[in-house]
């Protein structure tokens, strides 16, 4: 791997397992071999080996088989230092996040929730992130409100307007 701006050193790197879920939900133990930034809604790839078996004439060796996931395909295992793995940055100063919502608890009442942009300077930490459709449903919910101090009411509102009826 070349040693480019933002790059980190391929010299003693050493790939780490962590714990890759496959599409009919089973998981299993990779190899992490490189992780990449790239343009897009997924801001960073990874590529892992899959451990597999080769057949030949003389019988059954091991392999592996190499592919890149997203972070929504893998799960840290804990105690595992992922830091010796490759790291490829884009150039540049980091992308935008992507849009993204926020649940969190009304500070005036209890039981009610308030929808923030989660760039919402009343967004605490340890809130979970939504995408929009998740928004428009907790916004649906009894005693639930949009923030009118970012984003939210604004982008939000609108769209379950437009939705009303079609229940």
């Amino acid at each position: 791997m070349s040693g480019g701006a933002g790059d980190q050193s391929a010299a003693g790197t050493v790939p780490a397992e962590i714990t890759l879920a496959l599409p009919d939900g089973q998981t299993v133990r990779v190899r992490l071999r490189e992780r990449q930034e790239v343009p897009g809604p997924y801001r960073w790839r990874y590529l892992v080996g899959v451990p597999a078996w080769n057949a030949k004439p003389e019988g059954v060796e091991p392999a592996e088989y190499t592919v890149w996931v997203t972070d929504r395909q893998l799960t840290p295992i804990e105690g595992v230092d992922l830091s010796t793995v490759p790291t490829r940055r884009l150039p540049g100063p980091p992308p935008p996040p992507a849009p993204g919502w926020v649940v969190w608890p009304a500070p005036e009442r209890r039981g009610r929730t308030m929808v923030h942009d989660a760039a919402c300077r009343h967004v605490g930490a340890g809130g979970k992130e939504l995408s929009t459709l998740e928004a428009l449903d907790a916004l649906m919910r009894d005693g639930a409100r949009a923030c009118h101090e970012c984003d939210a009411a604004a982008a939000l509102l609108p769209a379950l307007e437009l939705g009303k009826g079609y229940a």
